[in-house]
């Protein structure tokens, strides 16, 4: 959920408009940058903030009244404001650099920009670190210091076998995700596929194993499909050079065998392509088994609704 701060009139999530009382969470009209710079919340008017406060029983720290029908904001272009938001969403939503910048410290730097003493609006054709670096924040995004050697050890440790669907794999996943532990230990690295290790991304690693163990048999078949969709491959390649070889031997391109030939090699790749869509079903059903696990426990920790 989003709120629009009644100062700099960026419109961002509702953490940055949320403190903690005494007794209840408190709602402010103006978001944490702006507190940061010294305004006062208290004059300033937020319609939309001081209802939802009102409705979940919340103490409302902002001027009373409606919104101002055409505001002055802090920060005055419209353009300037979104590039803002967008930055600010970057690192809501980034586990890493909140682990390495202090909020209040990442807020500093976006003042900085507001009020001019950094020459440096966020931009959103620069990528994420970038934007970092020009506002002089630094994050390490290159965390993984595995080597080549211990790579190759655990996959033969492994022998090139997925250790969470079975499937043939190469990628050294870390059990603790090593944005979230900073743990490169060789107890902590497993082999996976290149799709697990995507899909469980910075989930923690007893989470992940929670939910593939409740789907052992969508993991059997995905291996059926990979070694049955090799095998067709291979034959389908073989069939190929074969057609290639007779038609190297023969001298000509169009003959009744060379045709026979490709017909049925035709016939084997509808085949291949429909066992693979049927593959790639799957794999996404398995897929949004662990999205949608992840979300709700996510979604069990929170406490509020804002």
């Amino acid at each position: 959920m989003k709120f629009q701060c009644s100062s700099c009139g960026l419109r961002m999530d509702s953490l940055h408009f949320k403190q903690q009382g005494l007794i209840n969470p408190k709602l402010t009209s103006i978001c944490d940058i702006c507190l940061q710079r010294g305004e006062d919340a208290e004059q300033f008017a937020n319609n939309t903030v001081q209802t939802f406060a009102t409705t979940l029983l919340y103490s409302f720290v902002g001027k009373d009244g409606d919104d101002k029908q055409d505001p002055s904001f802090f920060v005055k272009k419209k353009q300037s404001r979104k590039f803002y938001e967008g930055f600010l969403q970057d690192y809501d939503g980034n586990s890493l650099a909140q682990q390495q910048l202090d909020r209040k410290e990442f807020n500093q730097a976006i003042i900085k920009s507001e009020t001019g003493v950094v020459d440096f609006v966020p931009n959103p054709g620069l990528d994420f670190n970038t934007n970092l670096q020009k506002l002089g924040l630094q994050v390490d995004f290159q965390l993984n210091e595995v080597d080549y050697i211990d790579r190759e050890r655990i996959r033969a440790k492994y022998k090139y076998r997925c250790q969470y669907c079975g499937r043939s794999g190469r990628s050294v996943d870390h059990k603790d995700p090593v944005s979230l532990s900073h743990n490169n230990d060789f107890d902590n690295l497993i082999l996976s596929c290149s799709e697990c290790n995507r899909i469980k991304s910075n989930m923690p690693f007893k989470l992940f194993t929670e939910l593939n163990d409740q789907i052992p048999e969508i993991n059997k078949q995905l291996v059926k499909y990979e070694n049955t969709l090799r095998s067709l491959q291979e034959e389908f390649e073989q069939r190929r050079r074969k057609i290639a070889a007779t038609m190297h031997l023969k001298g000509v391109v169009q003959d009744p065998e060379l045709n026979a030939m490709r017909k049925q090699n035709k016939k084997l790749q509808d085949a291949i392509d429909s066992l693979q869509s049927d593959y790639d079903s799957l794999r996404k059903v398995r897929e949004n088994h662990f999205v949608n696990g992840w979300k709700v426990a996510e979604l069990e920790k929170e406490e509020d609704i804002i």
